[in-house]
């Protein structure tokens, strides 16, 4: 009995943060399902009525932001808060945060705006972790939780549980592994995943008929791709920083500046192919593993829209777009590195992930989870590589790095 009671005692925390994490899972896998379902029906209306609704891109934004200004709080800060309170520089995140950027994501991708969606799931579990974490009296439960709820957002949308755990304990800091959130994180993000599914929200995944030989041959070609693919990704996030306080600067009312960068956006989705590098930038994934058309400057066209999109103050996230710009930079390599285009398009789509969010074992196994564990090995090299070849940057300024701590 006195041995039953001693294992009670050890493990207690650890058994209640589990039956919380259960909590959290069911409720973001179900916030996910809904916010990607609508998410997908808003693309599809866009889709059908382009030059109808892209001109109104500039009036959207102003719409989201007068929102913001008027009942959102601070909760416009959305990733960085989640930072900043993981970091105990600030107390609390708004419950308002969760209505307030799905609706503004939503209303971003009907009209055009080129932008993504796992910031809209992260600060969704982020969110709804955080409030749950104010109720019990746990030692760390805050940042053990909030990591928790970020997985479990990552996880529900994408449906990717391994990559959403790796993610979650990985983006506070680069270089260190916050392993104090492992077990409520692994039951969270399965429970998000399996949820958001059951509720109708599929999975993207690929059914690769190519292989690869690891040889000096092929080593060598994967090792080029890491290195460009991490300067890539480091210039996404190195850009789209100094985009948004250059535009800051510049244009200091945000409400204007939404407006003024509304326009000139809204002119070039319909310039460029009439709306081809609008929304998440699926259509171009889709393009990369179906022979469809993918121009050589695809890649860099989805990159500069997108940092200007996020820059001009609309919501939504960064790493679909970046899923785009990797895969479509992969498929117009393919001929020049001499790997079959399937392969350098998902190594792509993964390493440029990984390296615009300073994350090193998140895009292997996101690679693993959407284009099968056999190709991990390829994806480990290239990730690897990647990370180390980023610059140490990120697209959350808020994100520490190790050598910070030390």
């Amino acid at each position: 009995m006195s041995s039953l009671k001693n294992i009670y005692n050890t493990y207690k925390d650890v058994f209640i943060l589990g039956f919380i994490a259960v909590i959290i899972g069911v409720l973001v896998g179900a916030i996910d399902a809904l916010f990607g379902k609508v998410l997908l029906e808003v693309t599809e209306i866009r889709s059908n009525y382009v030059f109808i609704l892209t001109p109104l891109l500039p009036l959207a934004g102003v719409l989201i932001i007068f929102a913001y200004a008027k009942i959102g709080k601070n909760s416009i800060k959305g990733m960085s808060l989640l930072f900043s309170v993981g970091f105990e520089e600030e107390d609390t995140i708004p419950k308002r945060l969760v209505p307030m950027v799905m609706c503004s994501t939503w209303i971003t991708h009907l009209f055009g705006g080129s932008a993504g969606r796992e910031g809209v799931a992260v600060q969704i579990g982020g969110t709804i972790a955080h409030t749950l974490s104010r109720k019990i009296n746990i030692k760390n439960s805050g940042k053990i939780l909030l990591i928790t709820g970020m997985g479990a957002g990552f996880a529900g949308l994408f449906q990717t549980p391994m990559a959403a755990i790796f993610f979650a304990m990985e983006v506070f800091t680069a270089g260190a592994m916050g392993y104090i959130a492992l077990f409520p994180c692994i039951i969270a993000s399965f429970t998000a995943s399996y949820t958001a599914h059951l509720l109708g929200l599929e999975k993207f995944s690929v059914n690769m008929a190519d292989s690869l030989d690891l040889n000096v041959y092929s080593i060598t070609r994967l090792l080029l791709l890491g290195i460009i693919f991490g300067i890539v990704g480091g210039l996404f996030a190195y850009t789209l920083n100094h985009s948004k306080q250059f535009f800051n600067k510049q244009i200091k009312n945000p409400l204007l500046r939404i407006f003024i960068l509304g326009c000139a956006l809204s002119v070039l989705f319909l310039l460029l192919y009439q709306g081809r590098y609008s929304g998440l930038g699926t259509n171009l994934i889709t393009f990369s593993f179906s022979n469809g058309q993918i121009y050589k400057y695809d890649w860099l066209l989805k990159f500069l829209l997108t940092i200007l999109t996020l820059s001009a103050g609309f919501q939504g996230g960064e790493v679909t777009p970046l899923f785009s710009i990797g895969s479509c930079l992969g498929a117009a390599l393919s001929g020049i590195i001499g790997l079959p285009i399937e392969i350098t398009a998902a190594l792509g789509y993964a390493a440029v992930f990984g390296s615009a969010t300073n994350t090193i074992l998140a895009p292997v196994f996101i690679g693993a989870e959407v284009f099968g564990y056999n190709y991990l090995p390829y994806f480990f090299i290239v990730s690897a590589v990647a990370y180390v070849f980023n610059g140490n940057k990120s697209i959350y300024p808020g994100q520490r790095t190790l050598n910070n701590l030390l």
